[in-house]
This record gives structure tokens, C-alpha cells and sequence, in this order.
């Protein structure tokens, strides 16, 4: 069993909470049904993602198989075979896809969509330098537009800007940490890292990162946002976002642990105390007013 919970790589789902950010700005999360509609939404999306997780174990198991950390995934090591994977990830898909047609037709296609988009990055777009970062990035913008869809709350430009960037920002700062792998013990952890070098990660991640903090800024201060959210003071918490994100490059250039996402969100402190400022000073200006 615990094999098969590896395999879906539930420490990923903590990017699926995306879904949630339509309804957190548009004041909705005081509304229990809004709640439970969301977390149908994330759960359908996360067993999608799982299915997707798995397929992409299934194709690489191969290639898994020769190197030293990945030899151990649970295709890759045997623990599970491949019929029960190809199983596995045809029922967590279709479980998936069948809760959110629940909950929205229109939800369900943007999520068909992703679903299709991730085969094909699995397939080949994965190896495409720069074209792999950019799917990955689209892949939060879905998560966002299903949030806006089964909330009927649509996101501002700004906030989709802001996210894709972002999700950029993360790909980026990955990359980098497999770039340091390669330098320091010859190990390729993808086919596509000779199309990338650390000076290119670095000065994208610092791009990145500066137009993530400017459009922040730009859109705490627009007259449509402060009327909105009927306070003058929302560029205050632009103070969080400042920190986190310089905290998370703090974590890539000086301590050089950038690896996955996720993981370091769920181990730094720091990075997971800027989020919950954030997070809070927020939910004061929304709901507290």
C-alpha cells in the first residue's frame, strides 16, 4: 500500500490548492458550500494529477531504472508492475474527470485538457528546453481557471499574470538544482539539461522573480483592486510576498537546495511563516473589514 501512496506522489497535491484562489479573493470562503465545492475540485484535480504522475513513472521506468535515486521508484524497483500501473493511473484519471464533470461540464473539459497536455509533456514536450517550463506554468493557470469556473469567480488578469510567473519562477529554480546535480556527480536527471546552463537558470529565476513582485505591487495599488477589497492598505502585504520570495531564492543561490517545490515548501519554516503572514494579513483585509 505504501508503495502504490508513492507512486501517487501526494506531496504534489499541495499545488492544487491553487484551485482555492479564486474564491479566496473574491471574498467566497466564508461560504461553506463554496468550501466543499473546492475541495471536490481539488481532490478530483489531485487524483488526475496522480494518474498523470503515474503514467509518467510508467514511461520512465526504463530509464529510472540506471539512475541512483530514481531506481527506487516503485515502477522503476519492481515493487509494482506495470499492469497494475497502467491500472492504477486509467482509474485515478477516470475518477477524477468523473468528479469533476460533477461538478462542472465546463470545469471537466479545462481539466480533460490538462490531463491531455500532460501525456504530451510525458511524451515529448518534456524534453523541449524552455517549452517544458512553460506547460508546467500552464498547468497552475488551469488550476486557477477551474477555481474560477465551479466558483463563478473569474480572475483578474493580474492574478493570472502573477501566477504564471510564479509557477515560471519554481520550474526555473528546479532546473537549477538539477543543473548542480549534474555538475557535481555527471548524473543527468533529464535529456534536455544540455539546453540549459546556470547562468541562463539564474538570470530567468531573477526576471522571474522581479516582474512577480512588481505585478504584485501594480495590482495591491489599482483603483479596481482597492475598491474591491474596500481598503487602501492590500500593497502592505506585498511585504510577505517580497520575503518569500526572496527567502526561496536565498534557498536556491546560498543554500543551494532547490529541488522539488513542493518539499521545500513543506520543510522550510520560514518560507511556510511568510505564506501564513500572507495569508492572514489578507484574509484580514477581506474578511474583517
Amino acid at each position: 500500500m505504501n508503495a502504490y501512496l508513492t507512486l501517487m506522489r501526494p506531496r504534489q497535491w499541495v499545488k492544487n490548492f491553487f484551485i482555492f484562489l479564486p474564491a479566496f479573493f473574491m471574498f467566497k470562503l466564508n461560504d461553506i458550500n463554496v468550501i466543499l465545492t473546492c475541495a471536490i475540485a481539488f481532490a478530483a484535480f489531485s487524483l488526475c494529477a496522480s494518474g498523470v504522475y503515474v503514467f509518467n513513472d510508467i514511461r520512465d521506468a526504463p530509464e529510472d531504472r540506471l539512475h541512483k535515486k530514481k531506481r527506487f521508484r516503485p515502477i522503476a524497483s519492481g515493487k509494482i508492475a506495470k499492469k497494475s500501473a497502467v491500472f492504477l493511473s486509467a482509474l485515478l484519471t477516470f475518477l477524477g474527470c468523473g468528479a469533476m464533470l460533477y461538478l462542472s461540464l465546463e470545469a471537466f473539459i479545462v481539466l480533460a485538457f490538462y490531463v491531455v497536455l500532460n501525456v504530451a509533456y510525458t511524451i515529448k514536450l518534456k524534453h523541449i528546453a524552455v517549452i517544458d517550463i512553460i506547460v508546467i506554468a500552464i498547468g497552475f493557470i488551469i488550476r486557477l481557471q477551474i477555481g474560477s469556473i465551479i466558483v463563478v469567480a473569474p480572475s483578474s488578469h493580474w492574478i493570472i499574470v502573477m501566477t504564471f510567473l510564479l509557477a515560471l519562477f519554481l520550474a526555473f529554480a528546479k532546473r537549477r538544482d538539477e543543473l548542480l546535480i549534474l555538475t557535481r556527480t555527471g548524473a543527468k536527471t533529464r535529456k534536455n539539461l544540455d539546453n540549459y546552463n546556470l547562468q541562463f537558470v539564474d538570470n530567468a529565476m531573477v526576471l522571474s522573480a522581479g516582474v512577480v513582485i512588481l505585478a504584485y505591487i501594480l495590482w495591491s495599488i489599482s483603483p479596481i483592486t482597492i475598491e474591491r477589497i474596500g481598503s487602501q492598505n492590500v500593497y502592505m502585504t506585498g511585504v510577505f510576498v517580497l520575503y518569500g520570495v526572496l527567502r526561496y531564492m536565498q534557498l536556491c543561490f546560498v543554500e543551494e537546495n532547490s529541488g522539488d517545490p513542493s518539499l521545500v515548501l513543506l520543510s522550510d519554516r520560514p518560507l511556510q511563516l511568510s505564506i501564513l503572514c500572507w495569508v492572514a494579513s489578507f484574509a484580514f483585509l477581506l474578511y474583517m473589514k
